[in-house]
C-alpha cells in the first residue's frame, strides 16, 4: 500500500451507498487517504434521501454526481470496496477487494437510509484504524 492510501468505493448507480462511504471515510479520516467513488452504471443524480441523511450528521454531499467506474480508478485504488455490483468490478493483482454487503437506499426515504448510513460510518471507523490509523506526534 502507498504512503498515503487510496480507497475506491463502487456501487451499482454510484448514488446511495458508495457516495456516503466515501464522504465518511473524507471527513473521518481526512487528508490521511485518497478517496474515490464510481458507478458500473451510474444514475443521473445522489440519492436525496442519501443526501438527507448525511446532511443530519453535518456532511454535505449535494454536490456530489454519480461518476462511471474506470479500469483507470481501480489501478489507482489500493483498496476496492463493493457493494452490490458484483462481477461488474474490474480486478486487478496486488489490490485488496472488499465487498460489503449493505442494503441499497435506491428508492427509500430517509428513515430507511439512516440505518445504512450508520452501518456505513461503523465500517469506514474499522478501515481506517486498518489503512490509516491516527499517528500520535
Amino acid at each position: 500500500m502507498s504512503e498515503k492510501p487510496s480507497v475506491l468505493f463502487v456501487c451499482v448507480h454510484n448514488a446511495g451507498r458508495s457516495q456516503m462511504a466515501a464522504a465518511w471515510l473524507t471527513h473521518l479520516a481526512g487528508d490521511r487517504v485518497e478517496v474515490r467513488s464510481a458507478g458500473s452504471n451510474p444514475g443521473d443524480a445522489v440519492n436525496p434521501a442519501a443526501v438527507e441523511a448525511m446532511a443530519e450528521v453535518g456532511i454535505d454531499i449535494s454536490a456530489e454526481t454519480p461518476k462511471i467506474l474506470t479500469v483507470d480508478a481501480v489501478k489507482e485504488s489500493d483498496v476496492c470496496i463493493t457493494m452490490g455490483c458484483g462481477d461488474t468490478c474490474p480486478v486487478f493483482p496486488g489490490k485488496r477487494y472488499l465487498d460489503w454487503k449493505l442494503e441499497d437506499p435506491a428508492g427509500q426515504g430517509v428513515a430507511a437510509v439512516r440505518p445504512i448510513r450508520d452501518e456505513i460510518k461503523a465500517m469506514v471507523e474499522g478501515l481506517i484504524k486498518e489503512i490509516a490509523p491516527e499517528t500520535s506526534k
